[in-house]
Order: C-alpha cells, then structure tokens, then sequence
C-alpha cells in the first residue's frame, strides 16, 4: 500500500452525528485498491487542557470524519472497512470527567486533562512508564436509516462508538448498510486503550486512519449470516469478533453468542452440536466499550445503559 492514501478527508468533514442527511464528504466505487484517510480531531480534549471545564468547551466531543457515499450500497448490504495504517501526532490526552467512568468515586469532582507524549512507537504514560502504540479506531459507524446517531453513546447496531481494541490496523470491520450508500463516518482514535475503556477514556489521540471499503451485497450472499447484520463484526489475523448490545447484559451475550452459532451453522456448515461444544469450549465473551446499548437518561447522559460484549472466536477453529 502506498504510504499516501488516494483520498484524504480531514478533520473539516467531522460531523456530531451519524446522519443520513449528511451531505457526502467523498464518493467511492468499493472493492478497488483506493485508499482513504480519514483525520480525526482532538480539539475538544484540548480546550478541557486549557479551561478546565466540559462546560467551556466548544469544540464537539468526539466527531466522526465523512461520511463516505459507497457505491451501489443498498440497505441489507455490508460493508467491510479494511484498516490499513493510524498514524498519530505526537501527543495524546488522558481525561477524566467528573462522574463518569468506573473510577468515578476515586477520582473526586474536579475535572482533569493530561497531555501524553508520544514518542514514535511509544506512549510516555508516566515520568517512569512507556508501552507500545497500539492504534485504534474508537467510533466508526454507517448512517442510521431513522434519526440520527451520537457520536458518544450509545453504541448501536450500524456500528457507532464502540472503544473496541480490535478495530485496528490489520482488522476487517463489518457494519451493515441501513441506507443507500451506506455513508461512513471515522472518528475517535486512540493511541492506546485498556480492553473495556472502563475509566471512559483512553490514550485520545489525533491521527488518520487509512482504510479501504469493500461490499458484501445481499443479493450474493443468500442465506450467509454476514449481511443484514444486526450488530457489527470484526475479522482479526487471528480470531472472528461478533459484538452483542443488548439491556440488560445477559440479553448482549445471548446475541452476540446466537451471531456466532449461526455463522458456524450457516456459514460454515456445521451442526449445531459442534458448534455448541467448540463455543462451549473454546469462543470467549466479556464486555465490549463503556457506552451501552440503549440510549441513556437525558438527565443523565453520561451514564450507559445496556452494555456491548464482544465475542471471540478463534480463527483456527474454522480450519
């Protein structure tokens, strides 16, 4: 892959939703070897930098980049958005933001705001601590065929701000179209993210994800469980990810656990029984991105409800 993409969307194209009235930032045949950049916007975390108060800032928290139309793209059809390369800047936030957040009752009511260095392939965590960069995309999602869709919460079925470790250079991301062109958005990349986000934060980062987009349409793929997807799905060198939302939690593992089965069974030609045994023994769920699944309280919205779990699958299983 070329180290340019074909197409660069920057951060002027970031929008505060996922909107199907959205004008198209880029129209793209898909399954050709063009490449797009998407560039990401951390200005949000740093107006919190400098004022010191959510309330004070103006720039919109987590915008996505886009949309991009895509050709022929019908309702029922999939994309799959292959993600090539994030590259960063040389800084990323930490935030924390008063009452969000499983550490909400240690961190007290004042808000914070610290400036991370990257430095090339490492993030200088602390005076004494480095780790790795380990990019990844944090809210990528379709156009919703009703409403619109937020950039914050909750996680939805066309995707949205999932915080999933997985969705990062080298993973396939599968998202099912709700409207004609399906309309893209990328947003919220992070440098580095513990699995969960459960302090609601990662290391947020500006950067360009590089990505490419193929279609699986409908009409040729009868009877295949990877179109009219009702949740995304994430190819991994190594496993098959199948995301479950649900309210409450038990309801989020039952789906995202039935998406499996049945891409075994009807996918793979399996019987039910060995697909129940392996996953028995072998497909690990836990909890996806802090964001829910339901739309939150508007009195409290910050506060999730419903959860996503992720579902794990190796890929070696299916031989």
């Amino acid at each position: 892959m070329p180290d340019s993409p074909t197409h660069l969307l920057d951060r002027s194209f970031g929008k505060p939703a996922f909107d199907a009235q959205a004008e198209p930032a880029l129209t793209i045949r898909p399954g050709t070897s063009e490449t797009i950049g998407f560039e990401t916007d951390d200005a949000a975390y740093a107006q919190i930098h400098e004022r010191g108060s959510l309330e004070a800032v103006t720039a919109p928290i987590n915008p996505v980049t886009g949309p991009v139309f895509v050709e022929d793209a019908e309702p029922g059809d999939t994309l799959a958005v292959t993600i090539h390369r994030i590259d960063l800047g040389d800084y990323g936030w930490s935030v924390y933001l008063p009452g969000t957040g499983a550490l909400a009752n240690r961190m007290g009511g004042e808000t914070r705001a610290y400036r991370i260095p990257i430095n090339g392939a490492e993030v200088v965590l602390t005076d004494s601590l480095t780790a790795p960069v380990e990019p990844m995309i944090g809210c990528i999602g379709t156009a919703p065929a009703v409403g619109t869709g937020s950039t914050i919460m909750p996680s939805y079925g066309f995707g949205g701000n999932m915080d999933l470790t997985d969705a990062k250079p080298g993973s396939t991301v599968y998202l099912p179209v709700e409207v004609p062109g399906a309309l893209l958005s990328i947003g919220d990349i992070h440098a580095l993210m513990a699995r969960g986000e459960s302090s609601f934060v990662a290391i947020e980062a500006q950067g360009t994800a590089i990505v490419s987009i193929d279609l699986l349409r409908a009409r040729d793929h009868q009877g295949s469980t990877m179109t009219n997807l009702r949740a995304p799905r994430i190819e991994t060198t190594d496993e098959w990810i199948f995301v479950g939302l649900g309210d409450p939690v038990q309801e989020s593992i039952a789906r995202g656990y039935e998406d499996m089965f049945d891409f075994l069974v009807g996918d793979h030609g399996w019987s039910s029984a060995d697909a129940y045994v392996v996953m028995s023994a072998l497909a690990d769920s836990e909890l996806g991105g802090p964001t829910g699944s339901t739309a939150p309280d508007p009195l409290h919205p910050m506060t999730p409800k419903g959860a996503v779990t992720v579902h794990r699958l190796p890929r070696s299983v299916l031989g």
